[in-house]
């Protein structure tokens, strides 16, 4: 074969070859929910053994896949390996806590003490590893002293939070103040921190609430509008929209709408499941009169939940 059709071949070889995604790329599909992750993140721990930051990604696509049991094992085997990486101590921390509520009473009060000691060497090795350090204070502050919990270190925590950064220090504040039953306090914070950094997650789940529960509609559409523009793939932005329609009364097409897009995306982590986005459905349809469509609605929540009461609730009313 002459050499230049050699190198021509060698061109549309490589040109066929996908080149191999990185980590953040695999990050952004995992907060998408986007099913691609999971070929990215194999294609990943292929080329890339033993890379802790690959591990942790495959711990957290078997916690989107609600893998508790299998996440744990693989966590715990990844910080083993790598004792020095902050990252798989957090995440076995998390992976402890979505695994804890699936054990015996017994083997969470064992089990407990090592969510608290993931946290707690993940912020020892990356002080400024703020989620685990965010995870630690609220360990701290929901679990029993027996195991360790302590209002005291948890509001060292939050302390500490906002000396490295205000805004996550804001709304660490904000949750001891909701936590002592100082929901003023709490508000204001909450906002603040949202005012800060208006592009965090958390930060805007917590503001649109702040504001549906102060029933300052506008408000509340704001952000969640806000939130679907920047990012179109967030359900929790799109299932909020809808519910701020719901408790308002206002907007209902839009809030159709923004249930339409939420059951369309990808399971997500921390999203409520579909079949609450069809009995919000059902309800904005029930406001605007359009029995028929919420009755469909109110059905489809129940095919996918038959003990879902809330929707059998409605449909008795229709």
């Amino acid at each position: 074969m002459p050499r230049r059709l050699n190198a021509a071949l060698l061109c549309l070889l490589l040109a066929a070859t996908p080149a191999l995604a990185s980590p953040e790329k695999a990050d952004l599909l995992l907060r998408q929910g986007d099913p691609g992750a999971a070929q990215v993140i194999e294609a990943l721990a292929k080329a890339r053994p033993g890379d802790p930051d690959v591990g942790v990604l495959q711990v957290r696509l078997l916690l989107l896949k609600r893998e508790a049991a299998r996440a744990l094992e693989l966590a715990e085997q990844r910080a083993e390996a790598t004792p020095g990486h902050a990252a798989s101590h957090y995440w076995l921390g998390m992976a402890y806590g979505a695994r804890i509520g699936q054990v015996g009473t017994f083997a969470k009060a064992t089990m407990a003490p090592k969510i608290r000691a993931a946290f707690e060497r993940a912020v020892e090795l990356d002080p400024s590893l703020h989620d685990a350090r965010f995870a630690l204070m609220e360990y701290y502050l929901g679990a029993p002293a027996i195991v360790g919990g302590s209002e005291a270190k948890a509001k060292a925590q939050a302390q500490e939070l906002m000396r490295r950064d205000p805004p996550r220090g804001r709304f660490a504040q904000a949750r001891l103040a909701m936590h002592e039953g100082n929901d003023a306090q709490a508000r204001k914070l909450v906002l603040d921190a949202y005012a800060a950094r208006p592009d965090e997650p958390m930060f805007r789940m917590a503001a649109g609430f702040a504001h549906q529960q102060a029933e300052e509609w506008d408000q509340a559409f704001a952000v969640f509008e806000a939130w679907t523009a920047d990012e179109p793939w967030a359900a929790s932005g799109w299932y909020q929209f809808g519910r701020t329609a719901v408790l308002s009364g206002q907007r209902t097409a839009e809030g159709v709408a923004a249930f339409e897009r939420f059951l369309a995306l990808n399971p997500q982590p921390g999203t409520p499941e579909p079949k609450h986005g069809w009995y919000r459905m059902g309800q904005l349809h029930a406001q605007a009169g359009d029995k028929a469509a919420a009755r469909r609605a109110f059905e489809q929540a129940l095919k996918l939940d038959p003990k879902f009461a809330e929707p059998r609730d409605e449909l008795a009313k229709l």
